[in-house]
Parts: structure tokens; sequence; C-alpha cells
């Protein structure tokens, strides 16, 4: 395990532009940081729920992934995020809710994936994965091939477990945690839950259970136990969503991965305390900045592969 120091980045100064992306569909915004001439290229895949290509969601601005994209964008390595399927000016594209499966976008994502590589200025594709989307990365590199995968604040576990690991951080009466277990053993088992209780209808309501039926099943650190790509695993050590035994699980499941724990960095990127309100604060202030930490730490990766 390392923590996260300032390294030396040394990429060229190049000017960019943001490009307003469309294919298949799908929308996107691609930041060309290498004037044109062959270089690395990021697909930045967001996380769960309806979050866009720049990390926010409805009552949660961020910005998080822009700034990502335009912070790596000056350390010469460009990169295209996306909207998910039925978000932002991905909205068309996407099926009815009850229709949505975990494998939609993976599925999309290798869509991207083949439209990047098929550009002259791209020498290295790279695939960045936050929260969610870390395991819709994994499960592209599996077969895709790519030049490295990022894991930024992702799941360790299946996302039951992540889900009463993060109902019982919260401070979620036992009671509800006792009725959420119940909930998601009727899932794994494919069996719908019609009457779900008012405390838990955001993560349960009946239309989405379809998608969590399709999502439970999958292990992220098995899955990433046989990915054959260079692997950096980044942690915060505040977030309060994907805790550190999310990122030492998937080390230990792939040994050859580098794992980095960023002091201070919680789940969208950004210096939070520990304290649950202070820390949830930030998600409404897109002003705050990155992590000061994080890019080099993308950047070094990159520029050694």
């Amino acid at each position: 395990m390392t923590v996260a120091a300032f390294t030396a980045i040394s990429f060229p100064a190049m000017a960019w532009t943001e490009q307003d992306i469309f294919h298949k569909g799908l929308a996107g915004s691609l930041i060309p940081a290498t004037g044109g001439k062959p270089g690395p290229m990021m697909l930045i895949l967001p996380g769960s729920g309806p979050v866009d290509r720049d990390g926010n969601a409805p009552g949660m601005d961020t910005d998080s992934l822009k700034l990502v994209a335009r912070g790596l964008a000056d350390l010469g390595i460009s990169s295209l995020r996306i909207d998910k399927r039925g978000v932002g000016e991905s909205y068309a594209a996407g099926p009815r809710v009850e229709d949505l499966r975990f494998g939609t976008y993976v599925d999309d994502a290798i869509t991207w994936l083949d439209f990047l590589r098929n550009r002259p200025d791209v020498s290295k594709l790279f695939i960045l994965g936050h929260s969610e989307g870390a395991l819709v990365g994994t499960l592209a590199a599996k077969k895709m091939s790519v030049t490295g995968l990022i894991l930024l604040e992702g799941a360790g576990r299946p996302i039951a477990d992540v889900l009463a690991r993060q109902l019982a951080s919260a401070g979620v009466s036992p009671k509800l945690q006792g009725i959420s277990k119940q909930i998601t053993e009727r899932l794994e088992h494919g069996v719908a839950v019609p009457n779900v209780p008012a405390e838990l209808v955001a993560l349960y309501q009946p239309r989405v259970q379809e998608y969590l039926m399709s999502w439970m099943p999958i292990d992220p650190a098995a899955e990433l136990s046989t990915v054959t790509c260079p692997v950096l695993i980044v942690q915060g050590s505040t977030d309060l969503q994907v805790f550190l035994d999310d990122a030492h699980h998937l080390s230990a499941a792939l040994p050859s991965a580098r794992l980095v724990v960023i002091p201070g960095m919680n789940h969208i990127l950004k210096e939070a305390p520990e304290d649950r309100a202070q820390n949830f604060a930030t998600y409404g202030n897109s002003f705050l900045p990155l992590d000061p930490q994080l890019l080099p730490v993308l950047a070094d990766f990159v520029r050694k592969h």
C-alpha cells in the first residue's frame, strides 16, 4: 500500500478544448489534450444512480469528474467522460428503469472503448471507473484490451454487503437494517419485494429491483482477480460510502495492483473530515477543488504504463 504524496509529473503543456461527442445515442465530453498527436486517453465512468459525466446528480453538485478530466488535460492526458444511458444527454437512449441491467453499462463502456481505439490521437487506452463505475470498468477491461485500469473509490464486495455496511455506518436502526438484509436476500435469489418500507424505498423501490438483481451476484474482488492489465486502486481515507476495507479487499484479490490511500479524501474526491455532516456537506459544493493529492497519482500511473 502506498500513501499518496505529491509526485513530479512531466507532460508537455498543451492547449485543449472540450468537445461534445455523440455516438450510438450516447453522449460525452472529450478533451483531446495532445494536440492531435498520439497519446494516452482515459475513459471516465461515473458512479451509481443518475450521475452524469461531470459527477453530478439531482441534489448533488460536485463537478468531481469534470475536475478530474480537466486536471488530466492540464497534464497532457486526453479523456472522454460520459453520460450513462438514461442520464443527461444520453437520456433518450435509456430503457425503462424496469428493463435496465448492470450489463447494459458494461456494454456501453465497451462501445465507447471501440470508439476511442479508432481515433488516430490515441496511443494508449485507460479506464477510470469511479464508485459503481469501478466495477463497470473492471468487467469492460476483461472483455477489451486496455493499457490500464483505475479503480477510484470502488467497492470491494458485492452490493448487498456494501448497502448493509452503509446503513450501519449511517446509524440506521437495527430493525431497518434487518429488514434491508431480508430484502437483499430475496433479491439475491431473484425474488421481487413489492412492499418496501418508506425508509428504504430510495434503495429498493420496486422498479429498480430487476437492476439490483442483475448487480448483486457480481463480486468485484473475484472479477478483478482475473484482470490482466495493470491496475491502480485509489481510496480516500474519509470516504463514508466505500471503505478502506474495500480497497484492501480488492488489493488482496489482485496482488499485482498498486493500492494508493489518499489521507483526507472523501467519496467525491474532495478534502473532507471524518465528521459525517461536514463530509456530506461537500457534496453540494461544486466549487471545492479536487483533493490535491489525486491528480499526481493518476498521472503517475499513466506515465509508468
